[in-house]
């Protein structure tokens, strides 16, 4: 690893004129308005620590509000009965607006979260553009079914006539994390809107400026006031205002395991829909005759990518022993070429984690496993001028009731443990409460599905880890969450079933 210089490098004239307009304000019934409190709180560069602006400090009682345009929306709005071309057409138009502005919203995303700026420019933005027009066609393609029963009993020279409809569920709550917060809030509105519901969207505290920048383009496509309303805030104080929310129909939610248990409990008062995509200890497995060359840096960027924080991050290594070292050497000697620096640099290829405290506590989680006897190589301690980088790490000597092993880090941290028997590595893959991804590394057909099908695991990937397309499904087993955040099925997250029974 080689640290380069983590001063902010000057930004493009549309970003530095959107951080100086001052303190940013909420979208609520197709209106930018600050607090009802007027408080405000600040959002920094994770480089550097230094205030990027202000950004409005939403409560309950700007919930309130915004779910009440969502409701009026819904409820009175040309929106749900829009004819699903019209609808799929702004979708398109949404999708066009980012790819116009897609440097501008790559060059705020890394300001705001940190992440090198190829990630956002050249991965997540585009699959946000991806994900807006695969939904576009999503919406043209809801339908019920007709239904041909065995009802008997109908009136004499009469016969039953049974069908379903698709219908939207209504108003939703979009509660977003901060590791790669565009991509991830488009995941939720883009079938929201497919689907015909109205959205309130709640971004995470530490990085807000991309879903304002994103909702001052969806207006300018032309969505209707009140149809998507974005209040910004603290997760303790909005986040919790709104997924308890009693006019509030589905929460959509991507964050830790922890907050999703929570936001269970909030949805319980109306029960409310709810779908989760939450955290992972995502196993990779290279068997001996994978092919090394594609495996170690495949095996090194499913962790080191965006620093680790990704929830679907290859965060337990089980390499079979007799190539251990070579595999550990291999991703060791990746790990040191790796550049950290701000991420606005176009040299880095890491940036800092999202804050100091998130790097404190990555940090914290490689002191417990050395104090527990792990061996650590490549870093594992804060850095930088805010204390928020921290260089890939690679721990070995580990066992599996430690918690380096068992709990989720969001770092870039590998966890390596070697193996004999397929069998084993299995159980040891499984013995986790998450479920969200997974991937094997061999060069045999056969032990590639036969592996892929008992790993458990929502998502499995042969010889690659983290490909993502809109078209495929995302979301996790066991602790991991429930529902999918991509694929066909992603509408029916939105959508109630009616069926429809009648004498004819």
């Amino acid at each position: 690893m080689s640290m380069i210089n983590a001063t902010r490098p000057p930004l493009s004239p549309k970003v530095e004129a959107f951080l100086a307009r001052g303190d940013q304000k909420m979208l609520i019934g197709g209106e930018w308005t600050a607090a009802l409190s007027h408080e405000t709180f600040d959002t920094l560069d994770p480089a550097t620590g230094a205030k990027l602006g202000g950004v409005a400090r939403g409560g309950a009682d700007d919930i309130d509000r915004a779910v009440a345009a969502a409701r009026a929306a819904f409820d009175t709005g040309a929106w749900p009965a829009m004819l699903p071309q019209a609808r799929a057409q702004l979708l398109w138009r949404i999708a066009d607006l980012i790819e116009a502005n897609i440097d501008e919203l790559a060059e705020l995303e890394t300001l705001d979260q940190g992440k090198a700026l190829y990630v956002g420019r050249w991965a997540e933005i585009p699959g946000a553009i991806a994900h807006f027009r695969y939904c576009s066609g999503l919406a043209q393609s809801i339908e019920g079914a007709s239904i041909n029963t065995s009802i008997g009993y109908q009136p004499p020279g009469k016969e039953m006539f049974a069908y379903t409809l698709k219908e939207p569920v209504g108003v939703v709550a979009a509660i977003v994390p901060w590791n790669s917060p565009l991509v991830l809030t488009v995941m939720k509105l883009a079938p929201a809107l497919a689907a015909g519901c109205t959205i309130v969207l709640k971004p995470a505290e530490d990085t807000s400026l991309t879903a304002i920048r994103l909702l001052e383009l969806i207006i300018e496509a032309g969505l209707p006031a009140g149809v998507v309303n974005l209040v910004t805030g603290l997760g303790s104080e909005a986040g919790a205002a709104l997924a308890a929310h009693p006019l509030v129909d589905k929460v959509a939610f991507t964050g830790s395991t922890a907050t999703g248990r929570a936001i269970i409990d909030a949805a319980k008062g109306n029960f409310k829909r709810v779908s989760l995509e939450l955290g992972g200890k995502s196993p990779v497995i290279i068997l001996p005759d994978a092919d090394l060359d594609l495996a170690i840096p495949g095996a090194a960027n499913a962790i080191f990518f965006n620093g680790g924080q990704v929830c679907i991050a290859g965060s337990r290594l089980y390499v079979h022993h007799s190539i251990r070292d070579k595999v550990i050497d291999g991703i060791a000697a990746y790990a040191a070429g790796i550049k950290l620096g701000h991420g606005l640099d176009q040299s880095t290829q890491m940036g800092p984690l999202v804050s100091a405290k998130h790097a404190a506590k990555v940090a914290e989680f490689v002191n417990d496993a050395r104090g527990a006897g792990a061996s650590i190589s490549g870093g594992g301690e804060t850095t930088g001028p805010n204390g928020s980088f921290i260089a890939p790490t690679v721990i070995t000597d580990v066992r599996p009731d430690m918690r380096i092993v068992r709990e989720e880090v969001f770092g870039p941290v590998l966890v390596v443990q070697s193996f004999d028997d397929v069998d084993a590595v299995i159980a040891e893959a499984n013995d986790s409460e998450y479920g969200l991804a997974a991937s094997v590394w061999t060069e045999s057909l056969s032990n590639a599905h036969r592996l892929a099908k008992r790993v458990k695991a929502g998502t499995v990937w042969i010889n690659s880890h983290a490909m993502y397309d809109p078209s495929l499904p995302i979301g996790g087993m066991k602790a991991s969450g429930w529902g999918r955040d991509a694929g066909k099925g992603v509408v029916d997250n939105y959508l109630e079933t009616k069926t429809v029974c009648a004498v004819v």
